[in-house]
Order: structure tokens, then C-alpha cells, then sequence
């Protein structure tokens, strides 16, 4: 075995490993894989999408519940949805937290040096922090089939509602890939993203209806897409009444505002993303 292998470095017939060509779905999955092995290898990983939620279902629904009052729902109901939206809001903290250590940690330029496409590592990192923030809303949906929550308007109804929950994920997402790519450390990620997205799901209709609010925090509030992407999640599982006739825009036409806030949320910062990413990798 010896011989042989000197002969060939003599002869220079020594060949290399053969390369397979794979293309971009490959190579995405590939790096969902890599990042979900992350979560096996350290399950505290998943206290943001296990222990945090149940935690906000707890307090509010019991301990908070008391005190907020839902026209024509039960609060326990009504809160559920809220907290799932702002859940998935929290997805951005995951992807931008997980891709400012890849880069910070050189992963991601040993990830150029292979022959996969550049794309691969957003799209990768994107589908697992997707799967991430889903394991989140199994759990809540559990929890909240403890406590008393129900779906009333039929499984497709229901469906569609966590589609809409999926693609304001996916939205976010973006706002996580710029993030991560633009700022040089994580306390600067943390520090970023804790006052921008913990504030707007606060300032909706996740945790409390807006009507007892001042007028201009109503409108703000209202016009939240995190608020659409809740009244609409409400409705399809018949956990709330229609909103009020002084209602702003978004929530009489909740199904139609989340999809289109959840699209014009991606279409705004996914080319900024992939600039704020190219620029970022190519130092």
C-alpha cells in the first residue's frame, strides 16, 4: 500500500477526490442540516422557542388575564395568536444571532472555499431558523390546547392561518439576515434587535385589544403588520369577533394586510440583506 501510494506522487498520477456537482437545493439543505445538528448537539438552543412561550402563555393568561378584557372572546383564546405572531417575530433574533457568528467565526468563508453557491448559506440558514421558530409554535399550540385555546372555523381556515404565520416568518428572516450581516459582533446584534423588534410586538394587538388605547398609539398599533398578522390569525380560528367599525384599515381586511405586509417586508430588505451579506463576506 505503501509502494503504491509513493509511485503514484513519483509518477504525479495521484488522483484527486472526485467532485459531484450538486445544485443550490442540495447545497441549502446541506447547510439546514449542519445548522439543525447545532440544535440536537445543544437542545438549550430551543429555550427561546420552548420554555420562553409557554412562559408568556402562563403569565398573561393567568396571571394578567384577569385584568384585560376581550369583547366577545375569551383572553386565553385571544392571547394565544398573539404570542405565536410575536414568537415568530423573534425568528429574525435567531437567524441574525446565528449568521453573526458563522461570519464572526470564519464558517462562512470556509463555506467559499467549497464549490456550493453563495446563496446556499442564506437560504440554509434561513429554512433552519424557519424549522427553529416552528418548533415554537407546535409547543404553543399544545400549551394553548391545555389552557382552553381552540380552532372553531374548520382545518382549512386553521391552515391558513399558520401559512400566514410561515410567511411573516420567512419576512422576518430577512430583517435577521441584515442585521447579522451589517453588524461586526454579537452584543451589537443583541442590542439592535432587542429595541427595534421586542417594542413593535408590544406595541400591537398581541398582548392587549388597542381600542383602550390613546389615539395615536391606536393607530400606530393598528398599523402594525404585526397586528394584521394577529386579527387575521383570530378570525381564521374564530377566537375573536370581527373588528370594530373605527377599526383602522388593517384589521377589517386582516388576511389580505399580513400577506401583504409579510411580502412587501421581504421585497424591502432581502436585496438589502444579500448586499449587506455579499459586502460582509467579501472583506
Amino acid at each position: 500500500m505503501t509502494t503504491e501510494t509513493t509511485t503514484q506522487v513519483t509518477t504525479g498520477e495521484l488522483s484527486r477526490p472526485e467532485l459531484k456537482q450538486t445544485g443550490l437545493l442540495h447545497q441549502s439543505m446541506a447547510i439546514v442540516r449542519r445548522n439543525l445538528r447545532h440544535i440536537k448537539r445543544q437542545p438549550e438552543a430551543l429555550t427561546d422557542v420552548t420554555i420562553q412561550p409557554v412562559m408568556f402563555v402562563v403569565l398573561f393568561a393567568f396571571v394578567f388575564g384577569g385584568s384585560i378584557q376581550t369583547e366577545g372572546s375569551d383572553y386565553r383564546e385571544w392571547l394565544l395568536p398573539g404570542i405565536m405572531a410575536q414568537t415568530m417575530a423573534f425568528a429574525s433574533f435567531v437567524v441574525a444571532i446565528g449568521l453573526n457568528t458563522d461570519i464572526d467565526k470564519g464558517i462562512v468563508d470556509r463555506f467559499r472555499s467549497l464549490p456550493i453557491s453563495r446563496s446556499s448559506v442564506l437560504i440554509g440558514r434561513s429554512v433552519s431558523s424557519l424549522i427553529h421558530s416552528s418548533i415554537g409554535i407546535v409547543v404553543m399550540s399544545i400549551t394553548g390546547l391545555a389552557i382552553g385555546w381552540r380552532i372553531h372555523d374548520g382545518l382549512l381556515a386553521g391552515l391558513l392561518a399558520y401559512g400566514l404565520l410561515l410567511l411573516f416568518g420567512f419576512a422576518m428572516i430577512w430583517i435577521g439576515i441584515l442585521v447579522g450581516s451589517a453588524m461586526r459582533s454579537i452584543e451589537a446584534v443583541n442590542g439592535l434587535m432587542f429595541t427595534t423588534i421586542f417594542p413593535i410586538t408590544f406595541l400591537a394587538n398581541t398582548f392587549a385589544p388597542t381600542e383602550q388605547m390613546t389615539p395615536v398609539l391606536r393607530t400606530i398599533a393598528e398599523w402594525n403588520p404585526i397586528s394584521s398578522l394577529v386579527q387575521a390569525m383570530r378570525e381564521l380560528w374564530g377566537n375573536t369577533p370581527p373588528a370594530p367599525a373605527d377599526a383602522a384599515l388593517p384589521l377589517h381586511y386582516p388576511v389580505l394586510f399580513a400577506i401583504g405586509w409579510s411580502v412587501l417586508i421581504a421585497a424591502v430588505t432581502a436585496p438589502l440583506a444579500v448586499r449587506a451579506f455579499n459586502r460582509r463576506t467579501s472583506d
